[in-house]
């Protein structure tokens, strides 16, 4: 099934109907793609992402949850997915209602939620219990200093634009460093939240794709 072409087509106005594709299998299990960056061997390389190509390979996590086929896809690039800790938030303006159901979930995981003295007094004002922790500007210790000493297992800091903050840079660099995992958006600090979740409800195991095919063709 040439589903690229395909996928071209619908981009350029065509239906599925139109263009006669009718899929006969319906998998119960969830497909997550992953690119992989290897900033790690690159020094001072910001990870912020943009238009050109960064990623050398992909991975794929495959489970019958969103949340752990989206854990499997980040262990299998190479990050630790953290079952407790702390969180720390600094999230643009237009970001920070986004975000408080966001942090309402890691704090029912029992998460100690870090941010920044912004972020934090709006999660406060919807019931999130922040502690405030100075941007790299403000003095130290300040959140790089936390994230080097092994403080915060997770980072959820969005930008808006090209042009970033010197501080969001700073933070960039020690998540990458400390190998920290970090989302510079809250649409991937949902799909975290969700995966975090999975992981601390269930066991995690390796199915091959066989497998997972058989079961398909068993329910058709």
């Amino acid at each position: 099934m040439p589903l690229a072409k395909l996928a071209t087509k619908v981009m350029l106005g065509k239906s599925l109907k139109d263009l006669g594709f009718r899929s006969t299998l319906h998998p119960d299990h969830i497909s997550v793609k992953e690119a992989v960056f290897p900033f790690s061997r690159f020094p001072n390389v910001d990870i912020l992402l943009g238009p050109e190509m960064k990623s050398t390979g992909e991975v794929m996590g495959i489970d019958h949850s969103f949340g752990m086929a989206f854990a499997k896809s980040q262990m299998a690039a190479g990050f630790r997915l953290p079952t407790e800790g702390r969180v720390f938030i600094s999230v643009h303006d237009m970001h920070k209602n986004k975000i408080v159901p966001v942090a309402e979930s890691f704090q029912r995981m029992g998460f100690q939620i870090l941010a920044t003295s912004g972020t934090a007094a709006h999660l406060q004002r919807h019931g999130v219990k922040a502690e405030i922790v100075w941007k790299v500007s403000e003095g130290r210790p300040h959140v790089v200093d936390h994230i080097k000493n092994g403080d915060i297992q997770l980072v959820i800091n969005t930008t808006v634009g090209r042009q970033s903050s010197r501080d969001a840079y700073h933070i960039r660099q020690g998540t990458l460093k400390y190998n920290v995992l970090y989302t510079t958006t809250v649409a991937g600090a949902r799909a975290l939240s969700e995966a975090v979740m999975a992981m601390q409800q269930e066991n995690w195991g390796v199915t091959s794709l066989q497998e997972y095919h058989k079961k398909v063709l068993k329910t058709e």
